[in-house]
């Protein structure tokens, strides 16, 4: 295990030298100005704070304390507080796990968010929410839009659902029996 975070490490600070694009000679045929994202994507990155700017990561991202500029993550999120735009992998950070849009991941931690698109995956935490989600949800309070799936937790809720809920409190706010304790079911 020591030897894998020394070799994240080590790639971590010399991906910033290779990612740099080579400057062109003065003879040298005009490139198209249509870049692809495929030269702005690192192995594995250490991100502390706001500091630094880095579109996509594909492999290993640290989160020391957090970070909220990465766009693109593919892989594993480890840390205290992670935030991207789409994610696709591992995400377990101790406070909080925070993805804007789209995300087909596991989230673990405290507090486990996908705010504006679809989770498709698993959310493990004190408190899940998820715009519209196909997986689970296992926390003490779940909340979800559009639900496929089940939550299992002390307080579950959805605005539909399509699954189980198992828990004290069990609300599903488009069915005939909106609330049921125990186990409430979705068609």
């Amino acid at each position: 295990m020591k030897k894998l975070i020394t070799l994240a490490l080590v790639a971590a600070a010399v991906a910033p030298v290779f990612a740099q694009e080579p400057e062109a000679a003065d003879d040298a045929v005009p490139v198209r100005e249509e870049r692809s994202h495929s030269s702005d994507v690192w192995p594995a990155f250490i991100a502390i704070c706001e500091f630094p700017d880095v579109p996509d990561v594909i492999g290993l991202r640290l989160t020391l304390p957090f970070s909220t500029r990465q766009e693109n993550i593919t892989g594993i999120d480890l840390g205290l507080w992670g935030r991207s735009l789409y994610f696709e992998g591992i995400q377990v950070n101790l406070l909080r796990n925070d993805v804007k849009d789209d995300a087909a991941c596991v989230q673990v931690g405290l507090y486990n968010s996908v705010g504006g698109g679809d989770l498709l995956g698993l959310q493990g935490g004190l408190w899940n929410e998820a715009n519209s989600m196909r997986g689970a949800q296992v926390g003490l309070v779940n909340v979800s839009g559009e639900t496929e799936g089940f939550q299992v937790g002390i307080i579950n809720r959805s605005e539909t659902m399509h699954g189980y809920q198992v828990g004290l409190i069990n609300i599903i706010r488009d069915a005939e029996l909106q609330f049921f304790p125990i186990v409430n079911i979705g068609f």
